[in-house]
């Protein structure tokens, strides 16, 4: 007869196990990583469109203007470098730093840093003119906070061939750790002088002082580890947190990405217009969201077809969030939301929106679809860079290219396709 010790041992694996993988890996590396692609791409995108209006969204040009948004500032305690002068050339300098930071983390570059620059961009512009934006901003606004806490740089990143050359390089040291880092010491230097100045300020609340200072002394705790102790105990303490805060930001964003389906789709179940099914053809009848006054013209006339988007609108986005526990139904409802926002970003004129949309969406997508889809992209850049001059110099360089580079993670000693294995994020994707 078993003793109480060994019949609750059973009990305790499960929790044992999921505390383990929770623990030892940041679950989800492609889906944190389209998912920082396709915000970084949003952003970007819509800084370039709007430069030649820059001034009137976010500058001195604006309706809301500085005084204004100061006084509405003291009050809600919001974070924005622009408030700190409102001289033409600052804010200049926010706005190109803005799309610097988020072409860079769209590549994959210094990842870590680049989703802390690049959250400082997007608050500081938004929180400048809160009323600008069609929706898809608020969407960018939290995602672009909690992309500060994952490990999006894990695959399909620079960051990563950064690494596996540094590995496949002559210099590496006879203990196996990496070569030495310059750039990062010297960007992390950079960055602490300026939050110093920036504290000397007292430009900066105490929360986000804290959350700046913790986050650039734990990015220097982790250099230190990597650099001194690769296989120690203090690595794997700081490894176990930094999964540990990526996998709980991954569920973060899911979570938000169903809530803002739920909370849209029962909204609309108390209209009344999307009661009688004919909630679709205000917009489409309306200047603003006309860019194609024909296609419009077209849907609108067909009163079965507006009927049918309006309920299968309020059908798909009360019943995402609970489709969620069977894969294949996730997968079905997850496409046509994907359709529907695509077909908003035309027929309605909201391309950014849909964009921001598409790419909370992604954190959902199957790992198996993300990693054809990133082998059908690495064959085609093979397949372009051979046809290209330089191609030859690449290839007679030593350094190890092609698509092989981005399947390899960069932290935790395993391969991204062993770590995708075991991450099936999106509740059995």
């Amino acid at each position: 007869m078993s003793s109480p010790k060994e019949r609750t041992v059973p009990r305790l694996d499960p929790l044992g196990r999921g505390l383990q993988r929770v623990t030892a890996q940041a679950l989800g590396p492609y889906q944190s990583a389209v998912v920082r692609i396709g915000f970084a791409a949003t952003w970007l995108l819509f800084l370039l469109r709007e430069l030649p209006h820059r001034a009137e969204l976010y500058g001195p040009d604006s309706p809301w203007g500085w005084d204004m948004a100061r006084q509405l500032i003291s009050e809600n305690d919001a974070f924005t470098v622009l408030m700190w002068s409102d001289a033409q050339l600052w804010f200049e300098f926010v706005y190109g730093f803005a799309v610097l930071t988020s072409a860079l983390l769209l590549v994959g570059w210094r990842t870590r840093t680049m989703s802390v620059l690049f959250m400082i961009g997007v608050l500081s512009l938004q929180n400048r003119s809160i009323f600008m934006g069609d929706g898809g901003d608020n969407v960018i606004h939290l995602m672009a906070i909690y992309l500060v806490f994952t490990r999006c740089g894990q695959v399909w990143s620079l960051d990563v061939r950064r690494r596996a050359r540094a590995r496949a390089d002559d210099t590496e040291r006879a203990d196996g750790a990496w070569r030495v880092d310059r750039v990062g010491p010297v960007l992390w230097a950079v960055l602490g002088t300026a939050l110093a100045l920036v504290t000397g300020m007292d430009e900066l609340g105490w929360f986000w002082l804290v959350l700046f200072w913790g986050l650039w002394a734990s990015q220097g705790l982790w250099w230190a580890a990597g650099r001194y102790a690769p296989r120690g105990a203090q690595r794997l303490l700081l490894d176990v947190v930094a999964n540990l805060a990526h996998n709980a930001a991954l569920l973060v964003i899911m979570v938000e990405a169903c809530l803002i389906y739920a909370t849209a789709g029962w909204y609309k179940i108390q209209g009344s217009r999307w009661q009688d099914g004919t909630a679709v053809y205000y917009p489409l009848n309306l200047d603003y969201f006309s860019p194609w006054p024909a296609l419009s013209e077209l849907l609108s006339s067909h009163g079965v077809m507006v009927l049918i988007i309006s309920y299968g609108t309020v059908i798909v986005q009360v019943a995402f969030p609970f489709t969620l526990l069977n894969r294949r139904v996730k997968n079905v409802l997850l496409t046509l939301m994907i359709c529907e926002h695509a077909v908003i970003a035309v027929v309605l004129g909201l391309p950014f929106f849909s964009l921001a949309m598409i790419a909370a969406d992604a954190v959902f997508l199957p790992t198996s679809f993300l990693r054809r889809i990133g082998s059908w992209v690495a064959r085609a850049r093979a397949a372009l860079s051979a046809r290209l001059p330089l191609s030859r110099l690449s290839r007679g360089s030593g350094v190890a290219r092609g698509p092989a580079a981005p399947e390899t993670a960069p932290q935790g000693g395993q391969s991204a396709q062993e770590s995708a294995e075991h991450a099936r994020v999106g509740f059995g994707a």
